[in-house]
């Protein structure tokens, strides 16, 4: 992207969008607003409201190195801003977690509708999106995020600290050596197959940790390995994010163990398993 040492925001909007819509973004509009936004200090509102902004000096340092990392390396425009926002909160992301989806608030809805007081372990936290939200629009619960990577786990402390909401986190490799004290374990563990990983799209595949992506040949591989581990504790709920056309086979793995109900996500996909027992 080449931008004039001064332009206007319209200007500087227009060329901007055009490079990262040349790169393969599928929302190149809403990329462009965000970088530049960020780029000037401001709300993205404020583009609108004031398309005559002057763009100058260090912001357009920056947004040439917004729209480079946008356009050419393909990193997501969560990365680049270090942000997320998922429900009510603002989480700080980085390469070291999966950016929290739309479809995870699924999981939360399960947690909201939980008795008063109860103890929850939000497994494969990641950058502790699930275990935050909840914790914000239901403090009586209380919440545990554990997750197999350390690295993980900082992310998601800081943001608990930043918040201010209080969560314990626990480095552990799903369940392994974890109390059976939790009365409902929510879960997004990675569902992606291994030979699929190569294929998604660059935002995924070249920048997001394949830990939290890879479920092995199948993509159930550590979902088989929760699913045992969480039926042989007192948990009265369970909730598991699932890949497209992966439902079936857990409800045939929870079979029996009490009543399984399925919930799609915004495309219809059977996104959430939940089994109350």
């Amino acid at each position: 992207m080449t931008l004039r040492t001064a332009a206007s925001a319209r200007e500087a909007l227009d060329g901007a969008r055009t490079a990262i819509a040349a790169g393969g973004s599928e929302s190149p509009r809403l990329d462009a607003e965000l970088l530049l936004a960020d780029a000037l200090g401001v709300a993205r509102e404020r583009l609108v409201r004031d398309p005559e902004l002057p763009v100058a000096g260090a912001a357009v340092r920056r947004l040439q190195s917004h729209v480079r990392r946008r356009a050419v390396e393909r990193e997501p425009v969560a990365y680049i801003l270090g942000r997320r926002h998922f429900r009510r909160l603002e989480l700080r992301v980085d390469r070291r977690v999966l950016i929290p989806r739309p479809e995870t608030e699924l999981l939360v809805e399960v947690g909201l509708e939980l008795a008063p007081g109860a103890r929850v372990l939000d497994c494969c936290t990641g950058c502790g999106a699930v275990a935050l939200a909840l914790k914000d629009e239901r403090p009586d619960l209380r919440l545990t995020g554990s997750d197999v990577s350390a690295e993980a786990l900082d992310v998601a402390r800081a943001n608990g600290e930043r918040l201010g909401l209080a969560v314990d986190w626990v480095e552990a490799s799903l369940l392994d050596g974890l109390e059976d004290r939790f009365d409902a374990i929510l879960a997004n563990p990675p569902y992606v197959p291994s030979g699929v990983l190569p294929g998604l799209a660059p935002e995924i595949a070249r920048h997001e940790p394949a830990i939290a992506l890879d479920g092995g040949p199948d993509g159930l591989e550590l979902v088989r390995a929760l699913s045992a581990q969480a039926l042989a504790t007192r948990a009265g709920l369970l909730a598991f994010e699932l890949g497209h056309g992966q439902a079936p086979r857990v409800a045939a793995l929870w079979s029996g163990a009490g009543v399984v109900e399925l919930r799609p996500d915004l495309a219809g996909t059977e996104r959430v398993i939940l089994l109350r027992r």
